[in-house]
């Protein structure tokens, strides 16, 4: 074998410079999976630092700790980079650490088109964030209301970043929905039908549809949005014939599902960590797919759910809680499998499976209280309080967040070959739990109460005092925990335990290779003759009937069907050639779009670096080599 290059293996040979070069050109899914988890890292951290000086404002009442201004600037950035900068890329994060491992592709289908999205989405997230540094970040929260986020009532340069920004990352997210979608269609292994896809590659593929289907609404909102702003039209302006609900409509057909956008990562990696640590299938694949499908097809259906209270009428607003009373049961089918498949397992209660069960936990409380919200009169009474807070917060971070760190613990040390310490591991669980839950579960009691949300402060003689002070204590042992996750992964990466190639007794493919895995992922390309093909063959060492579909019965593939065999007799593997054309063409349309906000110079420059960058691509050869794998 001629080239064995890890996915963070440094050459003894490199030197610094020549290292940036290698991450800066790279098109190995891996890396650009490693590239995204970083950002986001950072995403998240940016935004919890937000979080905490909002919670330091609300700690007593009468506080002058923040100015009205910065508090609004900071609650709507501290929402949009979680939904845009943190919730949203954890499908692409995922998929370029470990799908076409799992699904036995020694690549993605358009390696450049990936490291594409990953640039875009790191020059959306800059641009996004840059009202910060020129004056006033975007401040009428993250849903953008129109008409409050049109000129006459919002002057400042921040919400011109915020609309552009968005635009910007929309295209990122299309991007790598696009390439994971065709490759999970066209590059599985020979074998592995659509009914033998481990069920986290099935929950992405969802989510990668309804990204194509959803993001092009909200960039049909946002060109509305910046036209009204920039060019005299009024999309929004009642006065001159415009609908500020046709923002409200178009966001939440965009919005409703975006909430799926970010959950069903979430309940793909629940599907993967729990049979592994509970030591058994997963209870009812099939259900669990059909549920998933389900959930997606019935998001579209729920959107004005966020809009009881415009005054719909009573045929409206039955239809829209019918369908949000409906969604629930292929979730909590999904719930009920799980559970299924723990029962009567033989648990291991590693750090992974930790944050599996407690995200299981905490989804089903904040699922239990949107089902309120799902009754008009109920939702009436909630609408704009603390109590959907604390419902949206037990279902994105207690659902969402938890289940990504158990995907941290449980993929990582593939990526990184060492395992995460798992003392600091267990220290970093019991202050999220503890610290999200005394955080988030006092604000269903401050809702009730009547502590409206965005406020940026309240009297003493509300009573909200010691809720909010709780609140605060909360929020700030979470983040000493989120330090312990931090000091953990750095101190890993350096001392770490080494993880060997299969350190949990995984089910999946992508366990029996090396850990860091070569760059080509697979020197054989696997044949699949099962679900849980990995387990399989360890545990059963047996070659079973391979199929076209579930039942399993079916002629074999050979391998014509799914790779080709060498003149010499090993496998011709194809390595993508790195490029550095990817970063220029997102630093061209980031350059572009800063140019809608000042100057049609920029413009210009922006679209030569662009169209400059497209015409190398075409010309660029795809292919840096051959090599023939041992047989």
């Amino acid at each position: 074998m001629a080239v064995s290059t890890g996915a963070v293996r440094r050459p003894a040979e490199a030197t610094f410079w020549s290292t940036v070069w290698e991450w800066l050109t790279t098109v190995d899914h891996k890396r650009i999976g490693i590239l995204y988890f970083w950002t986001v890292i950072v995403w998240f951290l940016l935004a919890g630092a937000q979080a905490l000086l909002m919670r330091l404002q609300l700690a007593r009442p009468d506080a002058q700790v923040l100015t009205p201004a910065v508090y609004n600037q900071l609650y709507t950035m501290h929402g949009t980079a979680m939904v845009f900068l943190v919730g949203t890329p954890v499908a692409s994060v995922f998929a370029n650490m470990v799908l076409p491992m799992m699904i036995g592709a020694r690549d993605v289908a358009f390696p450049r088109l990936n490291a594409l999205s990953y640039w875009i989405f790191l020059f959306g997230g800059l641009l996004l964030n840059a009202g910060w540094l020129a004056g006033g970040a975007f401040d009428v929260g993250w849903t953008g209301y129109a008409n409050m986020s049109t000129r006459p009532f919002t002057e400042g340069i921040g919400a011109n970043f915020w609309v552009m920004g968005l635009i910007v990352l929309g295209f990122s997210s299309m991007a790598s929905a696009l390439n994971f979608l065709v490759t999970i269609i066209n590059m599985r292994a020979p074998g592995m039908t659509l009914m033998r896809m481990p069920l986290f590659v099935w929950a992405l593929a969802i989510v990668f549809i309804l990204v194509l289907f959803a993001f092009p609404v909200l960039t049909v909102a946002l060109i509305f949005l910046w036209f009204d702003r920039f060019y005299g039209t009024r999309f929004f302006d009642v006065s001159a014939g415009g609908n500020i609900f046709l923002w409200q409509h178009l966001f939440w057909i965009f919005g409703h599902p975006e909430v799926y956008i970010l959950i069903l990562p979430a309940f793909g990696i629940l599907s993967e960590v729990i049979p592994t640590f509970s030591r058994k299938p997963i209870f009812g694949y099939t259900t669990m797919v059909l549920a998933m499908v389900a959930i997606a097809f019935l998001g579209f259906s729920v959107w004005a759910h966020h809009m009881f209270t415009v005054g719909m009428g009573p045929v409206g607003n039955f239809a829209f809680s019918l369908s949000t009373m409906l969604i629930a049961i292929p979730t909590g089918v999904k719930v009920f499998n799980w559970l299924a498949t723990m029962w009567g397992g033989r648990i291991r209660w590693q750090t992974p499976m930790l944050f599996a069960g407690n995200a299981v936990l905490l989804f089903v409380v904040g699922g239990l209280s949107g089902m309120m919200h799902a009754s008009p009169p109920i939702d009436a009474q909630q609408h704009d309080s603390y109590f959907v807070v604390a419902h949206f917060h037990y279902v994105l971070f207690g659902g969402l967040v938890m289940a990504v760190f158990a995907g941290i613990y449980y993929w990582l040390p593939k990526l990184t070959g060492r395992l995460l310490d798992e003392g600091l591991g267990k220290v970093h669980f019991w202050l999220t739990f503890v610290g999200f839950n005394l955080t988030f579960f006092p604000m269903h009691f401050l809702g009730a109460l009547g502590m409206p949300r965005r406020i940026y402060t309240y009297p003493a003689e509300a009573g909200w005092g010691t809720l909010n002070l709780l609140i605060t204590i909360g929020a700030f042992i979470t983040a000493v925990g989120t330090l312990f996750f931090a000091y953990n992964l750095f101190r890993s990466l350096q001392k770490g335990q080494p993880a060997g190639n299969d350190p949990w007794d995984g089910r999946t493919l992508e366990w029996s290779i090396p850990s860091p895995p070569p760059e080509y992922n697979f020197e054989k390309i696997p044949v699949v003759h099962s679900r849980d093909a990995w387990w399989e063959e360890k545990r059963q060492r047996r070659i079973a009937p391979v199929g076209g579909g579930s039942n399993g019965h079916g002629p074999t593939p050979t391998h014509a069907q799914g790779h080709a065999h060498g003149t010499s007799g090993g496998e011709e593997i194809h390595l993508p050639k790195p490029s550095i054309i990817p970063l220029i063409l997102a630093l061209g349309l980031a350059v572009a779009g800063l140019g809608t906000i000042y100057s049609r110079a920029l413009i210009a420059l922006g679209l030569a670096i662009t169209v400059g960058a497209i015409v190398a691509w075409v010309l660029e050869p795809p292919i840096r080599g051959v090599i023939r794998s041992k047989e």
